[in-house]
């Protein structure tokens, strides 16, 4: 009897963590830099190579800053949301356009619409790996002291930013 204990607590132990695990929003992976100062980045314009697109010009301001490309599925899905929003002018949406080919993306912001302020070009991803991008879409808000206070992986949907951004940019708006 005593030779099935141990086997049997180990297999209960093991659905019970398997149970937790699947409760889990797979898309809700922490990211160890929310409550953090965004990294630094300066980054040549999608639309005009000359002029730089730099988090320091961005300082004291609440923005949100999304990773995207025209390669990318997720990023068409999300597309007419942030179109949306940025004609709501509630928050200001700046782009890092991710590994991707400057033609293309011009071509699919100018059949799509264009709903950033300004786009940077991050041709071999380093600011993505800095941010920590799993992949695109990625959307971060960032406070007026530049500290990252929300991640999203994947593509903004309505309700997310109706009932997490939103509130989120206007409680950081007014502090």
């Amino acid at each position: 009897m005593n030779r099935f204990l141990l086997p049997l607590s180990i297999f209960v132990v093991v659905v019970g963590f398997l149970g937790i695990g699947l409760t889990l929003n797979p898309r809700e992976i922490p990211s160890p830099l929310v409550g953090k100062a965004a990294p630094e980045f300066s980054q040549p314009q999608l639309y005009d190579q000359e002029k730089i697109f730099s988090s320091n010009d961005l300082k004291g301001k609440v923005w949100l800053l999304n990773f995207w490309a025209s390669w990318c599925n997720g990023c068409k899905t999300e597309h007419p949301v942030l179109m949306d929003l940025a004609k709501s002018g509630q928050v200001t949406i700046y782009g890092m356009d991710y590994k991707d080919q400057r033609d293309e993306a011009l071509t699919w912001l100018q059949r799509g619409g264009n709903p950033y302020s300004v786009i940077g070009v991050d041709e071999v991803g380093r600011v993505g790996i800095n941010f920590g991008v799993y992949g695109v879409p990625e959307t971060y808000v960032i406070d007026k002291q530049g500290v990252i206070r929300y991640k999203q992986i994947g593509p903004l949907y309505p309700d997310t930013v109706e009932k997490k951004i939103l509130p989120l940019v206007k409680q950081l708006e007014s502090e």
